[in-house]
């Protein structure tokens, strides 16, 4: 890759960065067939944070666990716990292209969402591109399928939480420097599942399965590491379409691991709801540049 294209570098980050994060979900799935789904969320959390502060204890940089926003950042950090239950749970009853294509309704509830909180206008056209983006979800979810089950809502309700927590993120982002909120984040969501510990933690027998569990840890530290280091190369209105190719690893990852292949129905859901949320995309960068002009 050339070195004076700093642009093609952070989308390059960006595509690794939800590889990584396509690999944790696959392990979170696997690890959900033998332990309760709290006790592999609260490991995530809980190994992620111990990463980070030996991480930032090892930089000398232990300045980053202040925060200027307490609340705001357990808000987020509460959020994020709970749509990480909610998503892994989901996975242990469904494929993980599936889960992965309904949670990307995701931009189309901050659009809603970003009215109320963040003072911005939702036109006619982003209203159309979230109503067909949600038929994007019936198509995947329809009728008949084997994906139409309960287990297909708590994709939406990850989507939800994540919204919110995005929201909140646009709050704090320029106040808190990224490692702070990165740190709260893991902080909050091993804080939050420990009161559950008792009654959702098994001790794993196989040391392959612990060796999961600190890699599941690891992989949310390194995602969410490189995922940083993509934004100091290219902004946010660039790297947004290409959130979408992580589609295209859980379709890779699921075949590979699970043998799940999604069918065309699905296929066909997934192509409206990144056509949807790439069309919102293209009005934000458009919504950018105007206000730069």
């Amino acid at each position: 890759m050339p070195p004076n294209n700093p642009a093609l570098r952070g989308i390059l980050l960006m595509v690794i960065s939800l590889g990584v994060f396509t690999l944790m979900d696959a392990i979170g799935k696997y690890l959900s067939r033998f332990y309760p789904v709290p006790g592999v969320v609260w490991a995530r959390y809980g190994i992620n944070v111990l990463l980070l502060f030996a991480f930032l204890a090892w930089r000398g940089e232990l300045r980053y666990l202040r925060t200027a926003r307490p609340r705001i950042q357990l808000a987020r950090g509460l959020l994020l716990g709970m749509a990480t239950l909610l998503y892994f749970t989901a996975l242990s009853r469904m494929p993980l292209a599936e889960a992965s294509a309904i949670a990307f309704v995701l931009p189309l509830f901050v659009a809603v969402l970003a009215v109320p909180m963040l003072g911005e206008r939702l036109d006619a056209p982003r209203l159309i591109a979230i109503v067909v983006g949600l038929a994007g979800v019936v198509a995947v979810v329809r009728p008949g399928s084997a994906a139409f089950t309960a287990y297909a809502l708590l994709p939406l309700g990850m989507a939800l939480m994540n919204a919110l927590y995005h929201i909140l993120t646009r709050k704090v982002a320029g106040v808190e420097p990224p490692l702070t909120s990165l740190f709260y984040g893991s902080l909050v969501g091993a804080v939050m599942f420990l009161p559950v510990l008792p009654f959702a933690w098994r001790t794993p027998q196989d040391p392959f399965h612990w060796g999961l569990l600190l890699v599941l840890g690891l992989l949310a530290t390194v995602g969410h590491f490189i995922l940083i280091r993509a934004f100091e190369f290219a902004p946010a209105t660039l790297l947004a379409p290409f959130v979408y190719t992580q589609l295209l690893w859980t379709m890779l990852v699921g075949w590979l691991v699970f043998g799940d292949f999604p069918d065309g129905g699905a296929i066909l859901g997934m192509a409206i709801i990144v056509g949807a949320g790439l069309y919102l995309a293209g009005r934000q960068r458009l919504s950018v540049k105007k206000m730069r002009a």
